[in-house]
């Protein structure tokens, strides 16, 4: 007998996926959030701008994320290091790793991004575009680091 799963098949069609506009031209494309997937995964494409930020270093307590670059060279900083991925190249950062990611000042970068297990995080990705907005501040973002299982490490200036 088959093992059944806790949730249908979930399909995003082409163009269906709200894009969340950052400055600059990138955008967070929202692919599938937890609630989708049954808890499984969370999974979003990310389009950055030339040298572009696309996370302050931070860690997650309980899920893996995975990085996944399609076009463009990346910059990651993994505990410490900081190392360069092109297009092709994947990252997998375990839960409690402090990590943070950008473009390369060189280039500009898109990415497929998945969280497992999946955090309902399609909020967070529209405060964060908020924020880069100049419409929110910052800190309005540290109450809700549990609630997204992401937790920031200030005082880390990784470029």
């Amino acid at each position: 007998m088959m093992p059944t799963s806790t949730f249908d098949a979930f399909i995003r069609p082409p163009a269906t996926a709200e894009t969340v506009g950052l400055p600059h031209g990138g955008a967070f494309h929202l692919l599938a959030d937890a609630a989708d997937t049954g808890g499984a995964l969370g999974a979003n494409r990310l389009t950055l701008n030339t040298g572009a930020d696309g996370a302050a270093p931070h860690y997650h307590a309980r899920s893996t994320e995975l990085f996944y670059i399609l076009d463009g060279t990346m910059e990651f900083y993994l505990d410490g290091q900081v190392t360069t991925v092109g297009a092709g190249g994947l990252v997998v950062v375990p839960p409690g790793l402090p990590h943070a990611f950008g473009a390369a000042p060189d280039t500009t970068a898109e990415l497929l991004i998945v969280l497992t297990p999946g955090i309902d995080r399609f909020d967070y990705f529209r405060h964060l575009a908020r924020i880069q907005h100049g419409q929110e501040h910052f800190d309005t973002l540290l109450p809700e680091q549990d609630r997204y299982d992401v937790h920031f490490l200030p005082g880390i200036d990784w470029r």
